[in-house]
């Protein structure tokens, strides 16, 4: 096993003043996904660090901000095409950077960007990729864009000077594709504790007396399976599903269907009220929660942060996250078993997300995972890199296209 812990907690001799950019993402302020909310998390504690941080962010028309948190914010266009997105603003991002003053250590967001390392490393900056989930496991992303982030991979692996993993099963997956080290840097959460229901109370719902999930309608996260399997249960209490998909239509449509079918299935589309969504959280009887190929999501970490009970799918990721404690389903009838047991033994349950809780407490807090990020940009600014490391070619080993992702593995 070659893969490393993470960075570490802050070292006892001061660590100097570091120009830090963050690259890749929708940006700041965070209002759409977990990486948004990490930079948010991160970037503004290492500015009450002492350091000098920079996020790059996407344009959304009208005045963008300049400045959050003490961040100071690079908006520019991009693509509004599924493929390209991404691609065409980190593109856009990367010619910015190296028009600007040095900074010391890049953090890049999602192994699609990889391609652009080395135009980051030529204006003299460290660069540490966060590789996120197996993409090339999304069946939104087609053929052709699966194998693109299957060779994003191996040039990621080549020419970044650290990969950083937020979970151990995206960890194994490099070593044991790619003998490469990682840096273990999980996310961090939010603790909840007497949050109001007046938001949700407003929406018709009753405090813990209805079931929540919160995704985008995409393949992966199972939303149609979760919607089935309550549709088949005899659960008494709504299903509150959060979400929506801006091009996958069909899907969307096929969730849609099984609710008409099914008057206690609400539909509620996007929220990004973070305070409507903090009461969902936390005043759910259980969140359910069906991504299957991320790493730690920061949505199941939210629920944890919130203190509710957790049923997910039976994927190694979200038992390293949710541990023995949670409920796991992999077919619409276990959705059905396992929403049925939580209404049949509801103090049981409210205790369970008690654990959910102090297990998120313990595992996953900002302060921590920042340190861990400004040991490594300390670590990178010294020298350090794992370029030269790999080959990029693939082992021969357990993880291919065809084959689904493990379950089992780490149930602690």
């Amino acid at each position: 096993m070659t893969t490393l812990q993470s960075a570490g907690p802050r070292h006892s001799l001061p660590i100097a003043p570091m120009r830090i950019a963050m690259i890749g993402t929708r940006g700041v302020p965070a209002a759409y996904g977990g990486f948004e909310t990490a930079i948010e998390e991160i970037g503004q504690r290492l500015i009450g660090a002492g350091h000098d941080v920079t996020v790059y962010g996407r344009a959304t028309g009208g005045n963008s901000p300049r400045e959050h948190l003490g961040m100071r914010l690079v908006n520019l266009p991009a693509l509004r095409s599924k493929a390209l997105e991404t691609l065409s603003h980190t593109a856009l991002s990367s010619a910015h950077f190296s028009a600007t003053r040095r900074h010391d250590v890049a953090f890049v967001f999602n192994a699609a960007n990889s391609p652009f390392i080395p135009v980051l490393r030529s204006r003299g900056a460290a660069v540490a990729l966060h590789v996120d989930g197996l993409e090339w496991k999304r069946d939104k992303w087609g053929k052709w864009g699966r194998r693109y982030y299957r060779l994003a991979e191996q040039f990621a692996v080549r020419e970044a000077d650290a990969l950083i993993a937020d979970a151990r099963g995206i960890a194994d997956y490099y070593d044991d594709e790619f003998g490469i080290p990682t840096e273990l840097i999980s996310y961090g959460c939010r603790i909840l504790t007497n949050t109001p229901a007046d938001a949700i109370e407003a929406l018709g719902l009753v405090p813990g007396q209805f079931h929540l999930v919160v995704a985008r309608f995409e393949p992966e996260n199972h939303v149609d399976v979760i919607a089935e399997g309550y549709h088949r249960s005899g659960a008494t209490m709504p299903l509150v599903i959060v979400g929506s998909a801006p091009y996958s239509a069909a899907y969307t449509d096929a969730i849609g269907a099984i609710a008409r079918r099914d008057p206690r299935i609400r539909l509620l589309g996007g929220v990004w009220d973070q305070r409507v969504l903090d009461q969902l959280y936390a005043h759910a009887a259980s969140y359910v929660h069906g991504h299957s190929v991320g790493g730690t999501n920061p949505s199941l970490l939210r629920a944890m942060g919130a203190g509710t009970a957790i049923i997910g799918w039976d994927v190694v990721f979200n038992r390293e996250v949710a541990g023995i404690a949670g409920s796991y389903f992999s077919a619409p009838a276990e959705v059905s078993r396992c929403i049925e047991e939580v209404e049949r033994y509801p103090a049981r349950f409210r205790d369970i997300g008690e654990l959910m809780q102090e297990r998120a407490r313990a595992r996953y807090n900002w302060d921590s995972v920042t340190e861990s990020y400004e040991a490594l940009a300390a670590k990178l600014a010294r020298g350090y890199t794992t370029r030269g490391m790999s080959s990029g070619r693939r082992a021969q080993s357990a993880w291919s296209v065809e084959q689904p992702l493990a379950v089992g593995i780490g149930r602690g």
